[in-house]
């Protein structure tokens, strides 16, 4: 199975990449891609994550074809 990952803002900035292709061979988590995709490193806190365009939280199972992105927090005044 393939995903595919996108990093945005800050996010791309810290991964030095802004998209990524995975392959998998059972399901897995959300967060489980971000660390396949950044080369194990630590997810921040507070990352908003959405698949296929829809926010999700870390745990979600992906499934084939999956668009996982990362975004990092909004902040505002």
């Amino acid at each position: 199975m393939n995903i595919t990952v996108k990093f945005f803002a800050s996010l791309r900035e810290q991964t030095g990449k802004s998209d990524a292709s995975i392959s998998y061979a059972e399901p897995i988590s959300v967060l489980d891609a971000w660390k396949q995709a950044s080369g194990m490193q630590s997810m921040p806190e507070n990352t908003l994550c959405a698949i296929n365009m829809e926010y999700v939280n870390h745990s979600t199972l992906l499934s084939d074809g999956d668009e996982v992105a990362f975004f990092p927090p909004v902040t505002g005044g």
